[in-house]
């Protein structure tokens, strides 16, 4: 039985540092794709780079960050700040989302030309999934098939985690609801994946456990979702949500 594991690399466009990993990573073999973050700053700089670099790209689709959405505050109104800024973190959207502060039809407008800006760079897009995994909640994992269906891409990742901490077990909620609904759709998920409980930690030791866990659960496909970065990059010392993270060298 033949089976597949995705290194996938996040946030390809982050800044340059997050870049110059990114492409180092999968010119030596561990890294298999990347997802491009098309309002991350160094995104218009490595763009035309990742194209030629022939890696399979997914779409990191954002609604949150440090940064602004493609579309203007007028355009988008409910999810940006007052500084014209998305949500810092999943937290403070959801929390805007769950009392009906966060528009639908701003969330389909700002991820299809997030969606138009990855296909328009010539790249070749093999999946969607999203900044702090936002396309499994329900209000965005709708926008999140339509454009699936519209721009032929034909797999998407499914976050899962095994931990049992509130948030670990909302997670895994909304990975069995979002994997049915991918299945019912023809979109394609790996069998198994890990990459939410790492985040931060993923030394060599751990990513070691990790393979051998993912070997060991029979999955025929399994995803590592990382975020490899440079060991200096003064670029990210601005990013207080994913500070945590760069220890993934």
């Amino acid at each position: 039985m033949s089976r597949l594991l995705i290194v996938n690399a996040d946030d390809f466009g982050l800044t340059p540092g997050v870049c110059e990993a990114i492409l180092t990573a999968n010119e030596v073999g561990i890294v298999t794709s990347t997802s491009a973050l098309v309002v991350g700053p160094a995104w218009d700089r490595y763009a035309a780079t990742l194209a030629a670099s022939g890696m399979g790209v997914g779409a990191h689709l954002c609604l949150v960050g440090e940064d602004p959405p493609l579309l203007g505050a007028t355009e988008v109104p409910t999810l940006v700040d007052d500084r014209g800024r998305l949500p810092t973190s999943w937290r403070v959207f959801l929390a805007r989302a769950a009392v009906g502060r966060v528009d639908a039809d701003d969330i389909r407008r700002e991820l299809t030309a997030q969606m138009e800006a990855v296909v328009g760079s010539g790249v070749r897009v093999t999946h969607i999934d999203a900044h702090q995994n936002l396309h499994q909640w329900p209000l965005v994992s709708t926008v999140v098939f339509e454009l699936a269906a519209a721009f032929g891409v034909r797999s998407a990742r499914c976050t899962r985690s095994t931990g049992w901490a509130p948030t670990k077990l909302g997670v895994r909620v909304l990975a069995a609801r979002f994997e049915r609904s991918c299945a019912r759709r023809g979109l394609v998920v790996p069998d198994a994946s890990s990459g939410l409980d790492d985040a931060g930690r993923l030394t060599l030791d751990r990513l070691t456990a990790v393979v051998a866990g993912l070997a060991a659960s029979g999955a025929r496909t399994a995803e590592i979702a990382a975020h490899p970065g440079t060991a200096v990059d003064p670029d990210r010392d601005r990013l207080a949500y994913y500070r945590r993270l760069w220890n993934e060298t």
